[in-house]
């Protein structure tokens, strides 16, 4: 898993009908965009140390790229 700062983070829930979590990646504490990530929290604005596990997945945002 490889993250930059401003990534989304997006934990699908487990089981049926469990909602996703999702959050703004604040920062990254892993070598090379590794986890672990501080995040934070859009259902509640907090933010958390996370190591986020396999039903994890980093949503990135374009950082910069030229538009067409």
């Amino acid at each position: 898993m490889h993250a930059t700062k401003g990534d989304h983070l997006v934990i699908h829930g487990t089981h049926v009908g469990e909602a996703l979590r999702d959050g703004e990646i604040v920062e990254v504490r892993g070598s090379d965009g590794a986890p672990p990530y501080v995040v934070r929290w859009a259902d509640s604005g907090h933010e958390s140390l996370t190591y986020p596990g396999p039903d994890a997945e980093v949503q990135h945002l374009d950082h910069g790229a030229d538009e067409g």
